[in-house]
């Protein structure tokens, strides 16, 4: 593929089909990283590199062979250190949804890991449509790639919406962990693990702590200027080890934070 950038459009008069916007291949860094708000719904696959896809502000880490979904009004960027390259098919209509619905896959499921073995077939027949038969082969390669998810993939699926669930209703409870969540759904803490760190692309601690010091920075933002009461209302125990996780995570200490949003409001 000489040239890397490509982008086929198709029109379609009734929503009742699965139609297809565009099927792309996007290289551009700019383009890449710049933020745009979504219209319909979106499979993307990346074939190059490694980097975070940044849907509403939260971060789906992804390597070669992720797939992730993207949805209508979302906005979206990418963060990568090195460059990266990705494809995807741009759908909707009634079929499109039926076929979501199908496997779980939602805002709370939306990443799946170990398809590299397919970026040949995307690339290849991108790069082989014409105009007169470009809508069928693009929705052949999205039917395809969503007949690889296993029967089994919508009940799976469906425990981790529940797992997400429940974290989001109740992160700020220092007792809330994947052990405490799978006692609870009636599940092996281990297997649910494997299946979160697997369908989400990190481990279930690294997710709750992002939650945690996400509404930990907004606490802050909104005049909260005790540590230790913003760690005890973002779900920590341990002050001293919220400040540590907080550091790590936000590059600064909780009280330098601090420091820089009372300088910028004078």
């Amino acid at each position: 593929m000489k040239d890397k950038n490509i982008c086929k459009f198709i029109t379609y008069d009734t929503e009742d089909k699965l139609q297809i916007s565009n099927f792309i291949y996007e290289s551009n860094l700019e383009q890449i990283k710049s933020n745009v708000t979504i219209a319909v719904n979106r499979m993307f696959l990346l074939v190059k590199g490694e980097c975070d896809f940044i849907f509403q502000g939260v971060k789906f880490h992804a390597t070669v062979g992720t797939l992730i979904f993207g949805f209508p009004t979302e906005s979206f960027s990418v963060y990568a250190e090195e460059p990266i390259e990705y494809m995807y098919i741009s759908f909707s209509g009634r079929r499109g949804e039926e076929l979501l619905r199908r496997f779980g896959i939602n805002k709370s499921c939306r990443a799946f890991h170990g398809s590299e073995g397919i970026i040949p077939l995307w690339k290849s027949t991108l790069s082989r449509a014409a105009e007169g038969n470009i809508d069928l082969a693009a929705e052949s390669i999205l039917l395809y790639t969503f007949s690889r998810f296993d029967a089994g993939s919508a009940e799976v699926n469906e425990i981790i919406n529940r797992v997400v669930t429940i974290t989001e209703e109740s992160f700020s409870d220092p007792t809330t962990s994947i052990t405490e969540i799978s006692r609870h759904l009636g599940y092996n803490a281990k297997y649910i693990s494997h299946l979160f760190k697997k369908k989400m692309g990190v481990s279930y601690s690294e997710y709750i702590r992002d939650i945690r010091i996400k509404y930990a920075v907004s606490l802050f933002e909104h005049g909260i200027d005790s540590v230790k009461s913003v760690a005890l209302l973002s779900g920590f125990k341990d002050p001293l080890y919220f400040s540590s996780v907080f550091k790590k995570t936000v590059g600064v200490a909780p009280k330098d934070y601090l420091t820089a949003l009372n300088s910028a409001k004078l």
